[in-house]
This record gives structure tokens, sequence and C-alpha cells, in this order.
């Protein structure tokens, strides 16, 4: 079963790094993060804890709500 939430929390990561103009490669490394991970996150086929969040969005420099903005 998919996780909508998953889809659009990931979509979200995808669009806001896209906006600043930040490789996936450069965001994961950013968050110590496998880009595999990274990759599985912004596609929705992985699940991020609310640590995550926080590195992603920080990283993001946004607040953790705006990837639940959609």
């Amino acid at each position: 079963m998919e996780n909508l939430l998953q889809k659009r929390v990931g979509k979200r990561i995808k669009e806001i790094r896209v906006e600043k103009n930040i490789s996936q490669q450069e965001l994961a490394d950013l968050c110590g993060i496998e880009p595999s991970n990274m990759s599985r996150l912004e596609a929705g086929r992985a699940n991020a804890t609310l640590a995550t969040i926080e590195i992603v969005s920080k990283n993001l420099g946004i607040e953790p709500i705006e990837l639940f903005r959609f």
C-alpha cells in the first residue's frame, strides 16, 4: 500500500531543493544521508523520521512545517 503522506513530503522536499538550486547529491551530503536514501525519500519510497525531517529542513533553510504545505 502506498503512503500518500510519504509521497507528498518527498515531492515537497524535491520541489524546495530544486527551487533552491541544490542537487540531490549536495542535499544528501549536507544531511549526512546516503544519496540513494535521499532519492528514496524524495520518491516517497522511504518513511522519513522526525529527525530526518528536521535535518533536511534545516539544510534547505526552511522550517519543518514547510515540508507539509502541499
